[in-house]
């Protein structure tokens, strides 16, 4: 198919998409010739791309206004969004603002107005609120998730954001769930639908592991040792049984980050950002970690505890299976442990005994600078190679943030590393090497 979007093949270039997937070309061509769109696809199938493409397309250059606003239900899916934009390389300034940071930080970011603007409902509407920022302009509206950020009570922002957005002549919803219904205020009269959600997750296996045991806590790290080295999630319902299921992870040395909403929102970045390099190849989780994550493909998902309702089972399993791969979803089930109608059918897998998986080969370094310093991969990857004396297959992944940066290293080089490059000058900016 021809795509009727000026530059997209340089985008998906940029961007390593060799061609779009079904559901996105079909959105694509929803979103320009319809006011209102609802799409509706599994969590992993690139709603994002599909939604940003044609919203891009129709920003007006000469406009130095917000001109498209895209609400989101958490921090995390904000800051992967802009990422999304900026890799995008289309020219056009993205910015997310969210809670969890000084309001002064967002004003100073867009002072200079970006033409796309991401955030969370409290805090679109607090600036909306304020007037920080023009309304007048903004036409595109996208409420991604949409779903989530009502289930997590943010309907009254929503609808106060709704009210004071006079000027919009476009509405994109999306989500990975039927489960709730559009509501009122958003003010659909005859949207489009594009419904992929049962077209998603073919490739998924449930399987259950039987337990000898109520904790269940030996059964998980057999199955761990028995899945070995490849990336995936345990799921908890509680903070207590993540401490839990770590503190047992850490006794028996498997190697995992912890993501949470208790966790401070650096910590929470900085556990993606290990999960993303591999240096944890493990995520153990609440619900918070079931949708809207800039996070690699993961062959497996584990039930430690099973969620209270069906849509959040479906939402867990959505991080594997993604873009219709193959990964498997397991349930532990406890000594007497009734499970619920949701997982009815899942077939009973034994376990094989194996060793610990051995540790990850990948250590994480901080750069003391980042996109404002005008740092950029190669900058760094000189420095690490040069001066640093290490071959390029000895550098993983590198994530260039605003102030900073993240770099994957081989374990057994950082202590020499460190030693070379710590306080070197990069660019114009003297930095700190260090390890998180």
């Amino acid at each position: 198919m021809t795509s009727p979007i000026k530059n997209q093949t340089n985008i998906l270039e940029k961007m390593s998409i060799e061609k779009l997937n079904a559901m996105q070309e079909e959105a694509q061509e929803a979103i320009l010739s319809s006011p209102e769109i609802v799409l509706l696809s599994p969590t992993g199938t690139g709603k994002t791309v599909a939604f940003l493409l044609p919203v891009i397309a129709e920003l007006d250059i000469n406009c130095p206004e917000v001109q498209v606003l895209i609400v989101v239900p958490s921090r995390e899916l904000a800051i992967q969004i802009e990422q999304v934009v900026r890799e995008m390389g289309t020219g056009y300034k993205a910015n997310a603002v969210y809670g969890g940071r000084a309001g002064s930080k967002d004003k100073t970011e867009i002072k200079h107005r970006p033409a796309i603007l991401i955030g969370t409902p409290g805090r679109i509407a607090d600036h909306l609120r304020r007037e920080n920022f023009s309304s007048e302009f903004i036409t595109t509206l996208v409420l991604d998730e949409f779903d989530k950020s009502l289930e997590i009570g943010f309907e009254v922002e929503m609808k106060e954001i709704m009210a004071l957005l006079p000027n919009v002549q476009k509405k994109i919803l999306t989500s990975a769930t039927q489960e709730v219904e559009i509501p009122k205020f958003v003010g659909l009269k005859n949207p489009t639908i594009i419904d992929y959600l049962d077209k998603g997750t073919s490739q998924l296996k449930v399987r259950t592991i039987l337990s000898t045991s109520h904790d269940k806590l030996e059964t998980l790290a057999e199955l761990l040792c028995h899945l070995g080295n490849q990336p995936g999630i345990v799921f908890c319902n509680f903070k207590d049984t993540i401490q839990e299921v770590s503190d047992f992870l850490n006794y028996h040395n498997i190697g995992h980050g912890l993501f949470y909403g208790g966790m401070e929102q650096k910590d929470r970045e900085r556990a993606l950002i290990k999960f993303r390099n591999g240096t944890h190849q493990l995520i153990v989780a609440t619900d918070l970690a079931a949708r809207g994550l800039d996070i690699p493909e993961i062959k497996f998902i584990i039930h430690f505890q099973l969620p209270q309702r069906a849509h959040e089972f479906t939402h867990r399993n959505g991080r594997t299976a993604r873009m219709f791969n193959d990964g498997t979803a397991y349930v532990i089930k406890g000594k007497n442990e009734i499970l619920p109608d949701f997982v009815e059918n899942a077939e009973i897998e034994d376990i094989l005994k194996a060793p610990i998986p051995s540790p990850s080969i990948w250590k994480t370094l901080f750069v003391s600078g980042g996109r404002k310093d005008k740092i950029s991969k190669g900058d760094i990857a000189g420095l690490f190679m040069k001066q640093g004396k290490l071959s390029s297959d000895q550098i993983g992944t590198i994530e260039i943030k605003i102030d900073c940066a993240f770099v994957a290293v081989q374990a057994s080089e950082v202590n020499s590393l460190i030693n070379l490059v710590d306080n070197s000058r990069l660019k114009s900016k003297k930095v700190r090497v260090m390890v998180i």
